[in-house]
């Protein structure tokens, strides 16, 4: 994954162009101001995987709540890890 950084007056300037690269090609657009990163643009893709994995890391944080956890512990760790391992799992979105 390529990543360019640019500045909001070339952003502005040149738009179609960098919607195009990160619609069409692997490429995710780091917009700054100053200097700083302060926002991005990236594709459709791109942004689906980040709210699968949001949504994966939601249900992570509440099974270590659960009462008696302990006994599963072991299992669910080597689940993720897997997972982490070898691309993260398949889309199932409703």
């Amino acid at each position: 994954m390529k990543t360019l950084s640019v500045s909001v007056a070339e952003v502005k300037a040149r738009l179609s162009e960098y919607v195009a690269k990160s619609a069409y090609s692997d490429c995710r657009i780091v917009i700054t101001k100053r200097g700083r990163p302060v926002s991005a643009l990236v594709g459709l893709d791109d942004l689906r995987e980040l709210e699968q994995q949001a949504k994966r890391g939601g249900l992570a944080e509440v099974i270590g709540k659960w009462e008696d956890f302990e006994e599963i512990a072991g299992g669910v760790g080597e689940a993720v890890e897997s997972r982490h391992r070898y691309g993260g799992g398949r889309n199932v979105s409703l």
